[in-house]
């Protein structure tokens, strides 16, 4: 089952709806809306934590800095950020550059979303706390250091678009079988395979569950590339997921 966040206008709040036909249909309360006249929300209402350096093409691009100042090693557990609340934003939703940048970055990912409290979970359970799959754009700036904590340049208004909708764990089968594609203006601009994933998705949740608790409604990002196309004012972007949808975003000058 896909399941949507919408509001309608006239209707107080958000509300659950059911995302029929791969995503072409709506149904509430047994009734189809059309979905143009929608707005799409956040996916998933939880906090979202991403992962870097989670990759093997990650890992090469950095090469002999890892071993430098001021990582001194290449990383043994996942290296995590935070997108809070004010980051989240649906499909089709307008993102305004950070005062003074010129593009970002469009960091596709497949976001875990847990479906219950995931604490110190074994590998060979940890898919049972999972609900479903969902697609994120973690919008970011260039980052000069990964070391440091990531806040200007991952955490400005609208940079985390979440949805369209959650898929259900059991419709979509193995995860790591996906791919993540980064469309700009309707072009192809990356492919990445999740088979070339460090920590596979269970793996990934035992090791994080292992000394931070997730909650149902919270979302992990299976991990980002290093390297990620850029797009400036005017541009529309588009991450897709097959088997789970297209996630779309306008970006627009500084507000």
């Amino acid at each position: 089952m896909r399941t949507a966040r919408i509001s309608i206008p006239g209707m107080a709040g958000i509300v659950e709806a059911e995302a029929a036909d791969g995503g072409r249909t709506l149904v509430l309360g047994g009734r189809s809306v059309a979905r143009d006249r929608v707005a799409f929300e956040p996916a998933a209402d939880g906090l979202v934590y991403g992962i870097l350096l989670n990759d093997e093409g990650s890992l090469q691009a950095l090469g002999e800095k890892l071993n430098e100042a001021p990582y001194k090693a290449p990383p043994k557990a996942p290296v995590l950020y935070i997108k809070p609340w004010n980051t989240h934003l649906g499909h089709r939703g307008t993102v305004a550059l950070p005062h003074g940048a010129q593009h970002l970055e469009v960091l596709g990912a497949l976001g875990i979303v847990f479906g219950a409290q995931a604490t110190r979970v074994d590998e060979a359970h940890a898919l049972a706390c999972v609900r479903g799959y969902t697609i994120v754009a973690d919008l970011s700036l260039p980052q000069a250091s990964l070391y440091r904590p990531p806040i200007r340049e991952k955490c400005f208004d609208g940079s985390c678009p979440i949805g369209p909708w959650v898929v259900g764990r059991d419709v979509l089968g193995d995860p790591a079988d996906l791919e993540v594609l980064v469309h700009i203006n309707g072009t192809l601009r990356q492919r990445r395979s999740l088979r070339k994933l460090l920590r596979t998705v269970p793996r990934l949740i035992a090791e994080v569950t292992a000394f931070l608790t997730l909650y149902p409604g919270d979302v992990l990002l299976a991990g980002v590339p290093l390297a990620a196309p850029t797009a400036r004012a005017g541009d529309r972007i588009a991450v897709e997921i097959p088997g789970i949808g297209r996630l779309e975003n306008d970006i627009v000058a500084s507000q």
